[in-house]
């Protein structure tokens, strides 16, 4: 019979999770995997444009273009504040949620019910009311069915226990059928298509984007504030960390679901707002284009600071304008912009395995060769 060794063999890799690493430290690795992301969006372009492939110097173009995207214009760089700031605006409705380690993967129906009662309250009442009034009414039907589809789900998970990652990411389908009927109904011809209303402007201050800017520039600080001084923020971060915990120091903890979940409903309703009076004054089943699901990548990848978020949502939006960019510039295929985007992100989120885990090489083979030598 042959002996077996009544000892394991140790894995030649294993991992260890990181007690402790300067925030410095952290920066740096994600600056790098941002770099090498970088370079990696190079050699696709390399590969796939054929413009890049005759010409090899344009590669510098290639990279120029991220620059020239956001930052060429003046109208381009208010296009950029615009949408880091919309973005910015839904990954702080997030923020609360995903602290309580709710994941809300709702927030792109819940801000498109938003704006599907902006317009509503704009469609019946526009011209017949003053636009102040208007306006007003306006701002609280958004935030009036951003809280309802949140608080929703929350009910059910707060008293049966439902899966919210799945019911709040149904219910965005549920919205955006919900707007489709709408449309039906507003715009009888069948072209579902109804155009932008001349009523329920926002205000405009030295520029259009101005104002859905510094609101949503307050926002961040007042959040911030609740979040790390209030009794909420503290009552959201126990019951995230164990929600036994959080019973056992007397927090109800299906009230401060029901609460939190409202708070992000409400958020993302003024989200719907924005866009809806601020900016388009009209509703498609697109008019948030996916920026729910991108505001989920921004919210993660800040660790649900809201300062952080200012960052996260920026880069993103500068991504997305710079791939945009090159796009026009080089004349390639409109789905080409995603996958530059995609493969930035992807080296930002496996940066974060780095920073939380070690990687540890199982030093037998040295140890053997050590031996043999003696």
């Amino acid at each position: 019979m042959k002996n077996k060794s009544s000892s394991p063999k140790e894995p030649l890799v294993h991992l260890t999770k990181r007690m402790d690493i300067s925030p410095l430290c952290a920066l740096g690795v994600r600056v790098l995997a941002f770099l090498f992301g970088m370079i990696i969006c190079g050699l696709v372009a390399f590969l796939l444009i054929e413009r890049l492939n005759d010409n090899p110097e344009r590669i510098g173009e290639f990279y120029q273009c991220f620059i020239k995207g956001p930052f060429s214009t003046r109208r381009k760089l208010w296009k950029f504040l615009k949408n880091s700031a919309v973005l910015l605006c839904i990954a702080l409705a997030l923020a609360p949620a995903f602290r309580m380690r709710f994941w809300n993967t709702g927030a792109e129906g819940q801000t498109l019910v938003g704006v599907l009662g902006a317009i509503a309250v704009n469609f019946y009442l526009g011209g017949k009311i003053p636009e102040w009034q208007l306006l007003v009414l306006m701002l609280f039907a958004s935030l009036l069915c951003g809280a309802i589809w949140a608080i929703i789900p929350a009910v059910f998970k707060a008293k049966w226990g439902t899966n919210e990652t799945l019911f709040t990411l149904m219910m965005n389908y549920v919205a955006t059928y919900l707007v489709s009927y709408f449309l039906v109904v507003w715009v009888p011809n069948g072209s579902s298509s109804l155009g932008k209303l001349s009523h329920g402007k926002l205000p405009s201050f030295y520029h259009d984007y101005l104002l859905i800017i510094l609101i949503v520039l307050g926002l961040t600080i007042l959040l911030h504030i609740y979040l790390t001084h209030s009794k909420h923020g503290y009552e959201i971060s126990v019951v995230g960390e164990s929600e036994n915990t959080a019973r056992y120091v007397g927090i109800n903890v299906n009230r401060v679901i029901i609460r939190t979940m409202l708070l992000s409903g409400l958020l993302c309703g003024l989200a719907g707002y924005l866009i809806g009076a601020g900016l388009d004054q009209s509703i498609t089943p697109n008019s948030v284009g996916g920026q729910g699901f991108t505001a989920i990548m921004v919210a993660w990848m800040a660790k649900f600071n809201p300062f952080a978020m200012v960052i996260t949502s920026s880069l993103i939006s500068a991504l997305g304008q710079g791939a945009e960019q090159i796009s026009q510039d080089f004349n390639v295929s409109g789905a080409f912009p995603d996958v530059i985007i995609g493969i930035v992100l992807f080296f930002i989120i496996a940066s974060e395995f780095f920073i939380n885990y070690e990687i540890h090489f199982h030093k037998r083979h040295n140890m053997a060769k050590e031996v043999l030598k003696g």
